[in-house]
């Protein structure tokens, strides 16, 4: 595997021939996804860990069933998501937990001012709790398209619904979202706001 980097179909093709290096490459590729994805419906970062990683075992045994003209990740984050979800199913107890956000930004970037940070911590956890409010279906649409930045076909995949349910869905899952939050969050002067 020297030289420009493998794509998705030439290492699925090496790991379906016995190549686990190939197979460790697409783990690699895709394990921050696999654990965000994870995170969402679990809310907890063991049973994250676990779900991911029990997705990334199961994923490797059904690569023989695998199309390789069809796009991996949505594919690998259908099973990421069954398994977390069978996860929650056998775990009730964690409902209550609340879901949290990983925040962006660069090490090296310039810290906001206390007002700012005190601010943006305010609309943080005013919108960690309206999103831990929705229904699990509102939650996944939104936290797929918005906080994974995965593309609406993809989430379509990883839903199994097609497109247009996505868009009707996250329609939908956007304007419960915004009747839960505070009225300082969704007034203009919060729009600028980095959420």
């Amino acid at each position: 595997m020297e030289g420009r980097p493998l794509q998705d179909p030439e290492l699925i093709e090496l790991a379906k021939e016995g190549d686990v290096r190939a197979y460790g490459e697409l783990v690699d590729r895709y394990r921050d996804v696999a654990f965000r994805t994870a995170y969402l419906i679990a809310r907890s970062a063991p049973d994250a860990e676990d779900a991911a990683q029990d997705a990334f075992v199961k994923a490797y045994y059904a690569l023989p069933r695998f199309r390789t003209q069809e796009p991996f990740r949505p594919w690998l984050l259908r099973i990421v998501s069954n398994e977390a979800t069978n996860r929650v199913r056998s775990a009730r107890r964690r409902e209550g937990l609340a879901l949290r956000l990983v925040e962006s930004g660069s090490p090296g970037d310039a810290g906001p001012s206390p007002e700012a940070a005190a601010t943006l911590r305010e609309t943080q956890e005013a919108l960690v709790a309206a999103l831990g409010a929705l229904r699990e279906e509102d939650r996944l649409v939104i936290a797929y398209r918005y906080l994974l930045e995965i593309s609406e076909a993809e989430t379509a995949e990883i839903l199994g619904v097609r497109r247009g349910t996505v868009k009707s869905r996250l329609s939908r899952a956007l304007v419960r979202l915004r009747e839960r939050l505070p009225k300082s969050v969704t007034s203009p002067d919060a729009e600028d706001a980095d959420v």
